[in-house]
């Protein structure tokens, strides 16, 4: 599996792509971040990210894209910005058939450390570590992408399969209930019979 990771943001969005052979096994493929001039239309911005994450699914084809899902900030300001960008990048990911998976910044934490509060400098390091970089991947929105993308390779399997559970549990109830009715049915025609006979 190939996975684009993308930290969204309007000044700094990072871009991160990591294969996975199974397992716990990944290794990264590249990592950038893209940024765009704070001075500039908001609408410029978002063309800028839509372009480049555009290149990025050309050159790279992922199999699938995982965002991070806007949670909570104080900076009401940067949380308009980052939802943004996000979207753009849902969109263009979308547009390429591409499907897209969001997981909170908690979620990518606990997946890569262990530890839904970790830090910026443990996720960093972890990523440097699970993906045997030589050098830590700067600024953070680098290390955030390419958390990202790990996450969702060790996150994906078991989503996977507990969605087939979920469907085969679905599958079962349905059956059970469609049994449970023509039971029924068949009692109450039974007891019609009678009632009909004993006149």
């Amino acid at each position: 599996m190939r996975v684009l990771g993308v930290d969204p943001g309007l000044t700094r969005c990072g871009l991160g792509v990591v294969e996975g052979a199974g397992g716990r096994t990944v290794r990264a493929v590249a990592v950038d971040v893209v940024r765009t001039p704070p001075d500039d239309e908001v609408a410029a911005r978002l063309g800028a990210v839509a372009d480049a994450v555009e290149r990025w699914i050309a050159e790279h084809r992922p199999d699938v894209v995982a965002v991070e899902r806007v949670f909570s900030q104080h900076n009401v300001r940067s949380v308009i910005g980052t939802a943004q960008a996000g979207g753009v990048v849902a969109l263009v990911a979308g547009r390429a058939g591409l499907p897209v998976a969001f997981h909170t910044p908690s979620e990518v934490k606990a997946a890569v450390t262990g530890s839904g509060r970790a830090d910026k400098a443990q996720v960093t390091a972890m990523v440097r570590r699970v993906l045997a970089l030589e050098t830590a991947p700067r600024p953070a929105d680098a290390a955030d992408a390419l958390a990202l993308a790990v996450c969702h390779c060790w996150r994906a399997p078991m989503s996977a399969r507990m969605a087939e559970a979920e469907a085969r549990a679905k599958e079962v109830a349905r059956t059970h209930a469609a049994k449970l009715a023509a039971a029924r049915r068949a009692a109450g025609s039974t007891a019609s019979g009678r009632a009909a006979r004993g006149r």
